[in-house]
């Protein structure tokens, strides 16, 4: 067990089951993320990898059990949900500005030079394609700087160059932050992730070693 001040996220006991369905999703999640941690989340598509994400950032809440931060938390990355699509992605940002008391104009300099969006920018958010919102997310959560990024398979948007740019800003120029990555992208957790959270047919299980469950993880894909 880590020393507790080292713990910037603890789990216990958290179930996920949706109104309409006849068993949970997932249950009985357990882990605790370090302040310096890399935890990648694995699971076949359906597993909940998503829906896991989107309740560590606030947006979905657990049917059971307690998710504790002692650390700052991006919104899911990749995720658009969050803004207001009837505001412009401009608009959103001086809302966020607001509620995370940053200085708007630094703000707007720096989601501009990151996500590319131009003129964009004053399009209401509800006309944008989904990687137009993820570039946008991606770019707010480096403009006001978390302690921990929640990553749903962003790397995947936009061309081979942005994506390269997405890599470097994460996990070059802040490489003293924690994250959660729910990604396909084998290469990239081996790479990046130190271990491994797996959800397959509604129970989880921890890997501290990343190739082992990568290896796991593959042969559940194959299977």
């Amino acid at each position: 067990m880590a020393d507790a001040e080292a713990i910037g996220l603890r789990v216990e006991g958290v179930s996920k089951t949706y109104r309409t369905a006849k068993r949970p999703l997932f249950s009985g999640l357990n882990f605790d993320l370090p302040r310096d941690g890399r935890l990648a989340i694995l699971g076949r598509n359906g597993q909940g990898k998503s829906t896991l994400i989107k309740m560590l950032g606030g947006v979905l809440p657990a049917t059971e059990g307690t998710i504790n931060w002692s650390m700052t938390s991006s919104w899911p990355i990749g995720f658009g949900g969050a803004f207001q699509g009837s505001l412009t992605g401009i608009d959103n940002m001086k809302f966020l500005s607001r509620v995370y008391r940053r200085d708007f104009g630094e703000m707007l300099r720096r989601v501009d030079d990151f996500a590319e969006l131009g003129a964009a920018l004053k399009m209401p958010v509800k006309h944008y394609s989904s990687g137009m919102r993820a570039r946008l997310a991606f770019g707010l959560s480096l403009a006001i700087e978390f302690d921990c990024y929640l990553i749903d398979e962003l790397v995947a948007v936009g061309d081979a160059r942005f994506q390269q740019k997405c890599q470097e800003e994460l996990f070059q120029h802040r490489a003293d932050r924690a994250y959660m990555m729910a990604s396909h992208d084998t290469h990239l957790i081996a790479q990046h992730c130190d271990r491994a959270l797996i959800i397959e047919s509604g129970r989880a299980k921890l890997f501290n070693d990343i190739e082992e469950a990568i290896d796991i993880y593959t042969w559940l894909r194959a299977a």
